[in-house]
């Protein structure tokens, strides 16, 4: 690792101290993962098999996916037969997408999520695997069009990612995280959390589309989340939804 990335490398460390929640370390962790191609990145523990949908998002620690990408990939249950959730579980060392090949050539299935992926501009990526105190399997993946990460970027990534972890599972963890939801944001999650569209929670809700849409977007802003399926997640692991 340069002095250059050394530095840059330390000042992260530094700044992610003090994020309250994923959407600030996402905003910590851009500038660092710009230079290297890196556009989108998702972290979490691995959900044991057979869990539904709502136990697989709690499982999610940060979501940088596109968003229609992430309502896919739970929508459809890839992650049953996702090559890189397969390949996590049986390495004990970092690896690129590209070594997924032969996994995508025994199966149809994990070679179509693959290029599924790629439509939305996810084509490369670099997933770290981590461990928590208890054992569970985590991982953190990096994803963008053309990744340009050499064996020192790697170094630094590897480093980032650690660290980035440890600062998520510590706000996930955390008591008295001080987010409360009106009623209404809450009710209007509640509803998002059964796959209601903004136009039908309105309906139930008795409002227009528009204003569902303002209760989620203040439920989203208050979670401290950028999409609608991490703030469902969140919602669910502080316990304001059930």
């Amino acid at each position: 690792m340069s002095r250059k990335q050394l530095d840059t490398t330390l000042d992260f460390l530094k700044s992610i101290d003090g994020a309250s929640n994923p959407l600030d370390v996402c905003r910590k962790l851009r500038p660092l993962l710009d230079r290297l191609g890196i556009q989108n990145f998702m972290a979490g523990t691995i959900p044991n098999p057979g869990a539904d949908q709502r136990q697989q998002l709690s499982n999610v620690l940060i979501d940088f996916w596109p968003r229609e990408w992430t309502k896919r990939y739970f929508a459809k249950n890839y992650i049953a037969r996702d090559p890189a959730i397969r390949h996590l579980m049986n390495q004990p060392s970092e690896f690129r997408w590209e070594d997924l090949k032969p996994l995508c050539r025994s199966d149809t299935t994990a070679q179509m999520i693959m290029d599924e992926a790629a439509d939305f501009r996810l084509r490369q990526g670099i997933t770290i695997p981590l461990l928590t105190i208890e054992g569970d399997i985590a991982g953190f993946s990096f994803a963008g069009e053309k990744l340009d990460i050499s064996p020192e970027d790697l170094g630094m990534l590897r480093l980032v990612a650690t660290y980035a972890f440890g600062r998520l599972l510590l706000i996930r963890e955390t008591p008295g995280t001080g987010v409360s939801l009106a009623p209404r944001e809450r009710e209007a999650l509640q509803w998002a959390s059964e796959g209601k569209s903004e136009w039908e929670i309105g309906m139930i809700m008795g409002i227009s589309e528009h204003g569902a849409e303002k209760h989620l977007r203040n439920a989203r802003a208050k979670l401290g989340v950028s999409s609608r399926v991490h703030a469902v997640a969140q919602g669910i692991r502080l316990g304001l939804i059930v």
